[in-house]
């Protein structure tokens, strides 16, 4: 009875992969990158683009050493911004691990900035799933807007798709009214065809981002990435009539990065896709580079 049970899980899952469009090759990815780039790379080169960026920036602080006092003078910094430069579009979001998301929330002036915390065992998601669910609950009502989690990697790569999903529902409840972000570790994915599936399972289990890496254990986004979880949004907008957002973290570091992903996501998803509510940067020195333009 469990084995039939497993064969019709596993064919529904099939039936959601094969609604979308095989995934693109290697010389496909490439294809698409070189032509976002030549499409739109020189005009995107803008200090608006640059202010854009900055507007879709979740100011990220992720370490071991984190204190209460650097929480504090992150905060401090936006808030300094917003009060000294009107003309800089605020950050998105402060992102802080879940026991920080209290000092972000009480200390916060700056208008339209949302509190994210990674939470769900961040960064390897290897903990029992009941301390998944506690910690996403406690990092809301410390007042996050907005939790980071991670995809259960280990159950994906072993084709335990009912587990991934299972978790990633009980996530996405969690979390009550706040945002879920579902990190999928691409570079530990490797292949496209990984990231497309993974990409499908967070966006069928109630995902409103899904978003490319840790930036902790393995390599950081890669624009190859994006492109593959691009056409999966696209294609899930056609399909379902429903736009989700697309956040790229790790690694980017510069505004010319920073430009080579807002060229692909205006060459697959159009101009709609380029807001902070539906695009993000995950970073931290990339707000360092786009100072530079902007002030």
């Amino acid at each position: 009875m469990e084995e039939e049970y497993g064969n019709q899980m596993n064919s529904q899952f099939q039936d959601a992969f094969n609604a979308f469009e095989k995934a693109p090759s290697a010389a496909e990815i490439a294809s698409i990158i070189n032509k976002a780039k030549a499409n739109h790379h020189e005009a995107l080169s803008t200090k608006a683009t640059a202010n854009l960026a900055h507007s879709c920036m979740d100011l990220t602080l992720l370490t071991s050493l984190d204190s209460t006092e650097d929480i504090y003078r992150l905060v401090q910094g936006v808030n300094e911004v917003d009060d000294n430069h009107p003309d800089i579009l605020p950050v998105a979001s402060i992102c802080v691990y879940p026991n920080y998301a209290k000092v972000v929330k009480e200390n916060l002036t700056a208008e339209g900035v949302k509190v994210t915390a990674v939470a769900g065992g961040f960064p390897s998601a290897q903990t029992f799933p009941e301390v998944k669910m506690a910690e996403i609950g406690l990092a809301v009502a410390d007042g996050a807007d907005e939790i980071d989690v991670v995809l259960p990697l280990g159950d994906f790569m072993m084709g335990n798709y009912l587990e991934v999903v299972d978790q990633l529902k009980e996530m996405k409840e969690a979390c009550r009214e706040a945002t879920l972000k579902v990190i999928l570790e691409t570079s530990a994915l490797k292949t496209p065809e990984n990231i497309q599936r993974a990409s499908i399972l967070a966006l069928f289990s109630g995902a409103d981002f899904i978003k490319t890496s840790t930036g902790k254990d393995y390599p950081g986004a890669s624009t190859e990435a994006g492109v593959v979880m691009a056409l999966v949004l696209k294609q899930y907008y056609k399909l379902y009539g429903v736009k989700r957002g697309l956040k790229i973290a790790g690694g980017v570091r510069n505004f010319e990065q920073a430009v080579d992903y807002l060229s692909i996501v205006k060459e697959i998803l159009g101009d709609e896709w380029l807001t902070p509510k539906l695009f993000r940067f995950g970073a931290t020195s990339l707000e360092k580079d786009l100072f530079k333009i902007l002030m």
